[in-house]
């Protein structure tokens, strides 16, 4: 079905079809790998909120799920470091701990999140990212799960937005150039 949006799209990457295969994909390689545990799915708001309903209905173990919003940009500039708007409700000590996230780009706000996590003192503490930019990255960081890589383009979709639009694609699209130009 044809929306508003699609206008604005100059190519799609990966369909509704890819899309679900790559989280049959991820949720396979977490069942396995947490089979007979009980891991909690951490979710950054608001982008990966799309790939963790998605992620976790493709998972055949027990999970729990939280939700944390950080910010690490005053402005437009990164300050290299988080300010947490809103934090875990669930206490991690001692538990699997696996950050659920859209797109890894340039890896600051998550590499500071994960520090933060540390200190927390998880049993264990993965990533998991349905989606990897690693000419965007400006920390070391990887992630320990991976549903696929993208290139140096403005992506949208699957909740991945423009000034809080897109999200609701349901592929991820790359973003004409004349729509964010402009601005």
């Amino acid at each position: 079905m044809k929306n508003e949006m699609d206008q604005d799209i100059q190519k799609i990457l990966y369909n509704e079809r890819e899309i679900k295969g790559i989280m049959k994909k991820l949720g396979g390689e977490v069942s396995r790998d947490y089979a007979g545990k009980n891991p909690l799915l951490v979710a950054v708001l608001k982008g990966s909120v799309v790939v963790l309903a998605d992620f976790m209905r493709n998972l055949s173990i027990n999970c729990e799920i939280d939700f944390m919003i950080v910010s690490s940009y005053a402005g437009t500039k990164s300050k290299g470091s988080i300010t947490i708007i809103q934090d875990l409700r669930t206490d991690i000590c001692d538990r699997d701990v696996i950050i659920v996230e859209d797109i890894i780009d340039s890896g600051i706000t998550l590499n500071s999140l994960v520090e933060l996590l540390k200190q927390r003192n998880p049993r264990s503490l993965k990533i998991c990212t349905f989606l990897d930019k690693p000419s965007g990255r400006q920390s070391e960081i990887s992630a320990d799960y991976v549903g696929g890589t993208v290139g140096n383009e403005f992506i949208v979709g699957y909740g991945l937005d423009y000034n809080e639009k897109y999200r609701n694609l349901p592929y991820i699209g790359v973003l004409k150039e004349s729509v964010y130009s402009h601005n």
